[in-house]
């Protein structure tokens, strides 16, 4: 399921590797650094990056990195000095206001961090565009900034602010099924939640107690949805049922019976794309999972 839509990361080279990209601290809710997305994203542009834009400095990344380095005539360390940065124009996050219609690195970097934060952009390809000023405004919505779709200096701020821990525990939708497809980024996109694969048919039941929000057949990929209104501004979804067994306004207990495992919507085969959203952002929701 794409993310995205609403219904509701030798000691001297190491050290100055580390140096440059501390110029956008770490993105919270990611493994990855937005500045390291921002160099993948400048690779990608140049046909020397096929990965996912994932803010890690892996063997891919560096690979590509190198070949960048070599067919600009500079030397092959593997550090993105100025040099390099000029040559890729990498332009770091912050060092001016993004609105729609701008396009460069830093807006590949400010999609990671609004993706990693709860807020995916469609995909992550440095085009600020309707899906990034969309999730620009939900962020400024939820971190309760003057909401104007430009990310300026007070946005940028409060990027840097990690997400706040999951306001409850859950129970698992699908007791005993593993998960295959985590939270995070993926291909040129960001998955906001977890799929976890079944049999069709089988029953799905709710994750913590609440009050049905949505129960029905929502466009946009996620074929019959249930979403669960949890209180403090949580909710759990549940997406590509093929039933529901519940309606709007019911109350539910952990466990009870919400529909059953289906492959509606944009689904490659059975499974329940699973979602915890905490005021609107999607929350990695493994780590609230007993």
């Amino acid at each position: 399921m794409r993310g995205g839509v609403t219904p509701g990361r030798v000691i001297a080279k190491a050290v100055v590797v580390a140096v440059v990209f501390l110029v956008a601290p770490p993105s919270a809710g990611a493994a990855g650094d937005a500045a390291v997305a921002a160099l993948q994203g400048a690779l990608r542009a140049r046909d020397l990056y096929d990965g996912v834009i994932d803010g890690v400095r892996g063997p891919a990344t560096n690979a590509a990195l190198l070949r960048a380095q070599r067919r600009a005539g500079l030397p092959p360390d593997g550090i993105v000095g100025p040099l390099t940065r000029r040559t890729l124009r990498i332009r770091t996050l912050g060092s001016r206001s993004l609105e729609r219609g701008l396009s460069g690195t830093d807006v590949v970097a400010l999609q990671f961090d609004l993706s990693a934060h709860g807020f995916p952009c469609a995909t992550i390809d440095g085009g600020f565009g309707s899906h990034t000023e969309a999730a620009v405004r939900r962020f400024q919505r939820h971190a309760r900034l003057p909401v104007d779709g430009v990310a300026g200096a007070a946005t940028f701020v409060a990027l840097r602010v990690p997400p706040r821990d999951p306001p409850l525990s859950l129970a698992s939708p699908v007791p005993g099924a593993t998960v295959t497809d985590r939270f995070g980024p993926r291909g040129s996109g960001f998955h906001a939640g977890i799929d976890i694969p079944a049999p069709t048919g089988t029953a799905v039941g709710a994750a913590a107690p609440g009050r049905v929000a949505y129960a029905a057949e929502l466009a946009g990929g996620w074929g019959l949805l249930v979403s669960i209104a949890h209180g403090s501004g949580a909710r759990t979804l549940y997406a590509h049922l093929s039933q529901i067994d519940v309606r709007v306004g019911q109350w539910v207990q952990v466990g009870g019976r919400i529909g059953l495992v289906g492959a509606t919507g944009h689904a490659t085969g059975p499974h329940l794309h699973f979602e915890l959203r905490v005021r609107g952002a999607a929350t990695d929701p493994l780590p609230a999972l007993r």
